[in-house]
């Protein structure tokens, strides 16, 4: 363990809030072998009728609850570090601005209503003969995820969708921005295998500059079900303290992706 995991504990939180404390995994995870870098799309999706966008309170009924989820906590009031509004999220490079909203759990575009969701797994006990550092770096092996709903009228979550996948392909070599007044760089985004369950679903693992010597994973998983996106931002503490990788819960995500029908 290296001398300055102790004082990384304390970045990885601040690192994880601005990160967005949470996201994304495939919904049938990253080991998934299909399409690999490009999100899916049924191709009768085109021929049907266009779905009508949800209500803040239809999409307050399709929103994750406690009793969606076998493990972890669902909160519905998200703490003011995690709530970010889109004026708080500005990448330097426009064509970016997808990947830091949808890392960042702000909505794409102008939706018709959103709702925000978060997710915590519970703490692991460490085992009682570890080093106290060690000991330390275990306990932070918590995953946490934030969600947000959105839904959108004349064919605006199709757009939400193609700008996602347009702006990890224009921005795989990274890119900088400033999130809730902190300025984050990102060495890289790369697209994983796209989550089932929807009409169309996209990951992006954004790799972000911790320290001079780590860089962190942060997950992005993205679904489309008719005129609602549902987006996941997910990290994962000790992660964010040593660089190493980490699976988002897939069934949290299969959960939420589950009740939009």
């Amino acid at each position: 363990m290296k001398s300055t995991a102790v004082r990384r504990t304390a970045l990885a939180a601040s690192a994880a809030a601005l990160a967005l404390l949470a996201t994304a995994c495939g919904g049938s995870g990253d080991g998934d072998k299909k399409d690999e870098g490009k999100g899916k799309a049924d191709a009768s999706a085109s021929a049907a009728p266009a779905a009508e966008a949800l209500t803040a309170a239809e999409l307050e009924k399709a929103a994750l609850a406690q009793a969606d989820v076998k493990s972890g906590k669902v909160a519905t009031k998200l703490e003011a570090t995690e709530d970010l509004t889109k004026d708080q999220v500005k990448p330097d490079d426009e064509a970016c601005l997808p990947l830091v909203r949808a890392q960042a759990a702000v909505a794409q575009g102008e939706p018709a209503a959103t709702v925000k969701r978060s997710w915590t797994d519970e703490p692991k006990k460490p085992a009682e003969d570890l080093p106290v550092e060690e000991a330390m770096m275990a306990s932070l092996d918590v995953d946490k995820m934030l969600i947000n709903l959105a839904s959108y009228e004349d064919g605006g979550a199709e757009e939400a969708m193609k700008g996602l996948t347009t702006a990890a392909e224009k921005c795989a070599g990274g890119f900088t921005a400033t999130v809730a007044g902190e300025k984050l760089e990102f060495v890289k985004a790369a697209t994983t295998a796209a989550p089932e369950g929807g009409d169309e679903g996209s990951a992006v693992t954004l790799t972000m500059a911790v320290e001079e010597d780590v860089e962190a994973p942060s997950k992005i998983v993205v679904v489309r079900k008719g005129a609602t996106l549902v987006s996941f931002s997910a990290v994962n503490l000790a992660s964010v303290a040593t660089g190493e990788d980490f699976e988002v819960p897939a069934e949290v995500v299969d959960a939420q992706v589950a009740k939009l029908g």
